[in-house]
């Protein structure tokens, strides 16, 4: 038998006033990073900063972490932190903020080092040298306030690296409902898809464990009962509430359990076509549980346990529900060109099949049968 292990933050603070946790922390000097305008707009940064003032610790803010965090990006939040020495970094909004923060933080820490030195799983160098992280989402999808992950962009090569290591774990979560609550409905649908995804992908992970299946399923039926209610009428508390412990719980059972391939065809297809992340997860997750349920008796028992058919026609029909198209040719968010998704397709499957959350998917693969399930989820066509 092999070991397991089961590693979350060590404090993970939730509920409506989360966010005055930060008047708690002790500290000299905290960098607030955050993205585009969405948390000044709506008055939670200058929240965050009150809060922490109020604790005496002074404050930075580095600001304008694009949708898809790139590696030049990080390398730039990493100087001002340099520059600026916090012995906290905030990490406040969407799972982007989130997921250049934590690199920020590496590259802070350790200025030797360059991205090509990270992106194998589990070498990023001992963290908290010099600064602990803070992770408040401002979406209920990504989880990257819980995880060992973190997903940056090489747009010189338009690939997306999924980074994994578990020093990038914040030290506090904080779930706030409050901040999803001001998400406009596309997104709340996309992200609610993500969480979604990350529960099932961590449920027949080869790498699941009976506490991570426990917090998938807890998180698959919340995201279940509350999307469309959430999706419908975005200011009913309970139903974000509901949607935001859905994203940690999931986000538990992924970060220890890992992925599949529905994450590993879409941090590819993201990277070559710019494809929002949960967008092309609630796109591809009924395809890829029709090619893993030939592999794994998880999602046979997965149905009885929700009481419904069939899996990937529940979500389907759910999609449908939250205006999520059923194939990337109906997308219109960006251009998924016909002949460009042809001229992409060998190089995109063979990057998909190399990604590391191929690894723990319970149906083996090869990139001609990546190929196959991009062209399947592309024309809408079922897999047998």
């Amino acid at each position: 038998m092999s070991l397991g292990s089961f590693r979350i933050p060590k404090d993970i603070v939730f509920g409506e006033y989360a966010l005055e946790y930060l008047s708690t922390l002790e500290g000299k000097k905290a960098m607030i990073v955050t993205g585009g305008n969405s948390m000044k707009k709506f008055g939670f940064l200058d929240e965050a900063k009150t809060q922490l003032e109020k604790a005496n610790i002074e404050v930075e803010i580095f600001d304008g972490v694009e949708a898809n965090p790139s590696v030049e990006t990080v390398e730039s939040g990493a100087k001002a932190m340099s520059i600026f020495e916090p012995d906290w970094i905030i990490a406040l909004g969407g799972g982007s903020a989130l997921d250049a923060a934590k690199i920020m933080w590496a590259f802070y820490e350790h200025p030797e080092l360059k991205f090509e030195d990270i992106i194998e799983p589990g070498s990023l160098p001992k963290l908290r040298n010099k600064a602990k992280l803070v992770a408040i989402p401002s979406t209920s999808g990504t989880a990257s306030e819980i995880t060992a992950f973190s997903v940056i962009t090489d747009t010189k090569k338009h690939i997306k690296y999924p980074l994994v290591s578990t020093e990038m774990i914040p030290d506090i979560a904080i779930l706030d409902p409050a901040l999803p609550a001001k998400m406009p409905k596309h997104i709340t649908a996309n992200t609610g898809m993500d969480v979604l995804a990350h529960a099932i992908e961590a449920y027949v992970s080869t790498a699941a464990s009976p506490y991570t299946d426990a917090l998938a399923i807890q998180a698959i039926k919340l995201v279940l009962e509350n999307i469309v209610t959430a999706y419908e009428h975005g200011d009913n508390m309970e139903a974000r509430n509901n949607m935001h412990n859905a994203s940690a719980l999931a986000g538990m059972a992924f970060t220890n359990a890992s992925l599949g391939l529905i994450h590993s065809l879409a941090h590819k297809i993201g990277g070559e076509f710019g494809i929002t992340h949960g967008l092309t997860n609630a796109i591809l997750l009924p395809y890829i549980i029709q090619f893993n349920r030939k592999s794994t008796d998880k999602v046979s028992k997965l149905e009885k346990d929700l009481g419904i058919e069939n899996l990937s026609s529940c979500i389907k029909e759910l999609n449908e529900k939250l205006d999520i198209p059923l194939n990337f040719k109906d997308v219109t968010e960006v251009d998924m060109n016909e002949d460009k998704f042809k001229e992409v397709l060998v190089r995109m499957s063979e990057n998909a099949y190399n990604d590391p959350c191929t690894a723990t998917n319970p149906r083996e693969s090869d990139p001609k049968i990546v190929e196959m399930i991009y062209t399947s989820a592309y024309y809408g066509k079922d897999i047998d």
